[in-house]
């Protein structure tokens, strides 16, 4: 079971509810972090990580002694990483999605790859048991997709019952890869208008994907009913409601987990499993 849950808005409680639910889930359970450009949900799940491995993609190196310069790798790439401008080809990095065409085109074999670092992969476990993963990319690289592309690979030797994906927030192309292969996407959401344009976006990514969906609504009590009428008219259920409560934010701000912080909150989270459970298989 392949869970991810995710937020077209960043600040509206994505990493609160994923933790909780890792919490909620047993021992058997792997949490990744995919947010990788400010992964923070270690903060909360405090996983000892001991497991490290560089990622990245890898980049064309044209052997220009041997190139003939016929040009066929600047036409198979669709990013325009590599010109041939007379007798020089010409890669630049910073274009280039590692898709590897380049290399296998050439008439002459003479492209070979290296790996270009975005980033790392950690892992360990936590108290609790939960296999923990995360992603974290560089300061200053352009692409987030290949690192989670390449933690989502980066599976134990036996696969747990539950997999927890945290999401980046927003509706871009590291949120449909996060999404990607996912059993069910849990939207985290906010009574706000901010809080319903962006719900709008994500949910149109799953239901372009063909992953079925539900909502929770955190700090429900604010803002309007917009988002539940939307909810309602779009088919869409809400599997929960979180209110607006002042010790919520202190336990966040100290490091705390939902259920930690509020222990009446676990019967709600494991009915949210079993519903999610339902959701996805039936």
């Amino acid at each position: 079971m392949r869970i991810v849950v995710a937020s077209g808005k960043g600040g509206t409680g994505k990493t609160t509810i994923a933790t909780s639910l890792a919490l909620i889930a047993g021992k058997s359970v792997r949490f990744m972090d995919c947010d990788v450009e400010a992964p923070n949900a270690a903060l909360f799940l405090n996983p000892k990580l001991v497991t490290r491995k560089e990622v990245g993609i890898l980049l064309p190196v044209v052997d220009e002694a041997l190139c003939t310069h016929c040009g066929k790798c600047a036409a198979v790439c669709e990013f325009h990483a590599i010109a041939v401008i007379g007798k020089k080809t010409l890669v630049f990095p910073e274009l280039c999605h590692g898709c590897g065409s380049c290399t296998l085109i050439c008439p002459e074999k003479v492209i070979s790859e290296r790996l270009a670092v975005m980033g790392v992969l950690e892992s360990g476990a936590t108290v609790t048991g939960i296999d923990f993963a995360r992603g974290v990319m560089n300061v200053g690289e352009p692409m987030a997709v290949p690192i989670i592309r390449e933690l989502k690979k980066w599976a134990p030797a036996n696969p747990p019952a539950v997999e927890i994906r945290d999401s980046p927030p927003g509706a871009s192309c590291p949120v449909v890869e996060t999404i990607r292969g996912a059993d069910f996407v849990l939207l985290v959401t906010e009574p706000t208008p901010f809080g319903l344009h962006d719900l709008k976006q994500v949910i149109g990514i799953a239901r372009e994907l063909g992953r079925p969906a539900g909502v929770v609504i955190n700090r429900d009590g604010i803002g309007d009913n917009a988002v539940e009428k939307y909810c309602t008219e779009a088919n869409l259920p809400i599997l929960l409601r979180i209110p607006m409560e002042r010790r919520f934010a202190e336990a966040i701000a100290a490091g705390k987990t939902l259920v930690e912080a509020a222990p009446e909150y676990r019967a709600p989270f494991c009915a949210l499993l079993e519903n999610i459970k339902a959701r996805a298989t039936g």
